[in-house]
Parts: C-alpha cells; structure tokens; sequence
C-alpha cells in the first residue's frame, strides 16, 4: 500500500476515534482525556507497524499532539472539554526530549563514537580474538562473545557494522557458499541482539525499562548487570550450539588477522581512561552513591571539553533513536497520568488470571511484536501497560512486583529477532547478500522460543528469591 494512502487511513482513524461519542468506545467511564490519549496511542502504534513514516517522526507527532490537544497549554476551544485536575503538564510532555534515560543512552553515544574514532573496539576485538586460535568453532563463539560483549556498552547496529567488516578478512580463504560460513554471517546480528541485554544502555528498551526502576523498584546499573550479563551468556551458548547445528559446514579452520594498534596519542589514552571510569562508576553506584544518569554525563562532558568529539562527531549521533525513546516517555506519561492505561487494564480481568500466565503472556506478545516492528516502539507501545497491569495482579508481588513485568517485557522485545526488518543488525547482516530471510526465519524461530521461556524462567526464579 501507498505511503500516502496509508497515512490518509490513519488520518481518518484518528479523528474518528477523536470525535467518536464515548459510549462506543469499549472502557467503561471513558474521559475526553483519556479518548484524545487513545487516538493518539492508536495513530503512534499504526505508524510505527506501518512504518508510513520514520518511527522518530512518529515519537515527534506525540509530542505534538499530547500538548495540542490534551495539556495545559491546548487551544481554547480544545481546552474547554477537558478537566483541569485532568489535564497534562505540557513541561512533563517536552521534558521528555531530555530526560535522565536519554542522557544514559547520550552518554553511551558519546562512548561509541569516541571507541571507534581512536580505534578501541578494533583493537579490542584482535586482542580479544587472537588467543582464539583458528579452529572455526572456538573462532565463532570467540565472535559472538565479543559481538555480544560490545553491543553492551555500544549500539547493536554500529556493533554489528563493525564486526561484519571484521568478518571480511576472516572469510577470505573460505567458499562463502559453504554453511559455514552462513552460520558466522548470522551469529553476528544475532550475538548482537542478545548482547544487548546485557546493560540498561545496551538496547532502548532496556533504558526504557529502566525509567520504571525507581523508588522501592529501583535496580543499579550493576544490579541489572548482575543477571542479565549471566543471562546473555547462556542465550549465546545456546545460540552457537544451534547455529552450527543448523548450519553444518565444511570450513574447519580459520585465518585471524586482524592489522590495527592501539593508538597512543594523549587524546587516546583520556578516551581509554574516561571510557574506563564511566563503565566502572556505572558498575559501581550502589557504592558511591551515584546514579547512573549522573556518570553518563561523564564521557559526555570530558570528550566535549577535550575536543575528542566535535562538531561533526556530534552530527552522527543518532538522534532518532533518542527522539524515539522521548516519544515513548511522552506517550507512556499520558496513557499513565490521564488514567487510560490503568482503565483498559481494568476493562479485562487480569487479577483472576493465574499471575504467571499474565506474565509469560506479556513476555510473548512483547517477542511477537518486535518481530515485525521497532523493539523500541513495542517496549514504548507495551510498557506503560505492562506496568498497569503488574499493577492489578497482586499475586505478583511475590514475585518482585512491577519490576519483574518491565524486565521480562523488556529482554522479550529483544528476542523479536526472525525477520530482517526485526532489528538493525540482521538488516545488515542480510544486506551482505549471504543470507536470506528462511535464514532468519530458521534460525529466529528457535533462538526467539527459547530465549523467551529462558528469560521468563530465570526472571521468575530470581523475583521468587528476591532478588527485585
């Protein structure tokens, strides 16, 4: 369908849903606040599966449209319907274009950039590989640790540009036609799917989980590290044991050489010693007393300062995905503040349902969703819900609460992996024109299952001992 036919439907959905009488809408008592919130939640979330736009086009057009027409700065005539008790900071609405999780993932950006403009994640990746040795499978599983290691701290995308150039070299001497090789391809967007939920800034819905995490529900940076690093480990075990069980080849040795050195200008070493310090501080903070938003703004100050990213450097920061995550704090303060989500969790009776049904349920429409769409989108889509209903189910508490609901959504979106359009990295990896999309089919299919049931189990597990 036409970009702009799709768009003139959901224009129509829109203002159908905006002007439709209240008492066709089914949720019970329905506010006028609550029915201009849900127009826009539906608009945001046909957008973004429609993908008629840019899914950070879509995060602006919330911003917008929450302060036009459901806060206090609304037009007159808009403004007349509303109840004033009920009625949207428009400072909450914009404040979410800077708020602390942004500036968490800004200063992952900052880090990045500065890694990869003196050469540290290369020359990380050759120290790291050349004790490996040739043998393809431990070369392999070297890869993907590394692949999963880096997208902690860096963008899964830049990551997985950077380690399929690195793959270049290392499949040289071999048939690219044989499995084998297919297999390497693959464990690089994969590694780095996984990887990414080893840290609140390894993947946005992790940083969007992490805004939940406050008050008797808050997690350290080192906490959330503490269980997922261990989690993303056994995903990539499993992983590799699959990967060269669907793709048996013949290539049995490999060449690692990788030629780069470690650059040592003074420019160089503060990268080294500030990238150091942040990773450490964020590890930290339940000892120093400083939160992770606040050391963000370590690498962020100290790299401006220095002249180590300048103006052009700040120009390739992706903007997109911060507008993204806005977006999705915007829109999550609206369906929570006007009372929309806390209304349609109610319209369904979550607190009959066995507790643990309710979540694995989430866990698996959170899977299924970033399968087809945005991981970030279905975190910002499912969250504000998620945590309304962590919120009826008071079997949960035992569990760890709303805390154990935003993780277990929040590592499920990353698992939406059996498309090339579910994520960056296997965009980039079928882009190499090795693999095709039955491979992601294959391989996601069995890699998203499991990952789901293990993340559910492990979860579960810790919130019975109490560890949320």
């Amino acid at each position: 369908m036409p970009p702009v036919i799709k768009l003139l439907l959901i224009t129509a959905t829109f203002f159908g849903l905006f002007f439709l009488p209240p008492e066709f809408i089914p949720i019970a008592g329905i506010s006028i606040e609550q029915q201009r919130v849900l127009a826009i939640f539906v608009v945001a979330t046909l957008l973004w599966v429609s993908e008629a736009v840019p899914a950070y086009a879509t995060s602006l057009l919330i911003l917008g449209m929450l302060s036009i027409t459901v806060s206090n700065t609304s037009p007159y005539f808009l403004r007349a319907a509303l109840d004033p008790e009920s009625m949207l900071s428009y400072k909450e609405i914009l404040s979410s274009l800077a708020a602390p999780v942004v500036v968490l993932f800004l200063g992952g950006f900052f880090i990045a950039i500065a890694a990869t403009k003196y050469k540290l994640d290369i020359n990380l990746a050759r120290v790291l590989l050349k004790p490996i040795g040739r043998d393809y499978k431990k070369v392999m599983l070297g890869l993907m640790a590394i692949t999963a290691f880096f997208s902690m701290f860096m963008s899964n995308t830049a990551t997985t540009a950077m380690m399929l150039t690195l793959l270049t070299p290392l499949l040289a001497d071999v048939d690219t036609k044989d499995n084998g090789a297919k297999a390497m391809i693959l464990a690089v967007p994969v590694a780095a799917n996984i990887g990414g939920i080893g840290t609140p800034i390894g993947t946005p819905p992790n940083a969007i989980a992490f805004r939940y995490l406050t008050g008797e529900h808050a997690i350290t940076f080192g906490e959330w590290m503490l269980f997922a690093m261990p989690l993303a480990l056994v995903l990539i075990m499993i992983a590799w044991m699959l990967l060269r069980k669907l793709y048996p080849g013949n290539i049995k040795e490999l060449s690692v050489n990788i030629e780069s050195s470690f650059e040592r200008s003074p420019k160089a070493y503060l990268v080294y010693g500030t990238i150091a310090a942040t990773v450490t501080l964020w590890i930290t903070s339940s000892f120093h007393g400083v939160n992770s938003y606040t050391v963000a703004l370590l690498p962020v100050i100290v790299f401006s300062l220095s002249g180590i990213i300048d103006t052009s450097d700040i120009r390739k920061i992706n903007w997109d995905v911060l507008w993204l995550i806005a977006g999705g704090i915007a829109l999550g303060y609206a369906l929570e503040k006007s009372g929309l989500a806390s209304a349609v969790v109610h319209t369904i009776p979550f607190d009959s349902m066995d507790t643990l049904a309710v979540l694995f349920l989430m866990a698996v429409v959170a899977m299924v969703m970033a399968t087809f769409m945005s991981n970030t989108a279905t975190a910002n889509l499912l969250m504000p819900i998620a945590v309304s209903i962590a919120t009826v189910l008071s079997g949960l508490e035992s569990y760890g609460g709303i805390s154990i609901m935003v993780i277990c959504v929040a590592l499920s979106a990353s698992m939406g992996m059996s498309l090339p359009i579910s994520t960056p990295p296997n965009a980039l990896a079928h882009a190499t024109g090795m693999v095709a999309s039955r491979d992601f089919i294959k391989t996601g299919k069995f890699i998203s299952t499991i990952g789901v049931v293990l993340i559910f189990a492990i979860i579960v597990m810790l919130g019975a001992l109490g560890y949320f």
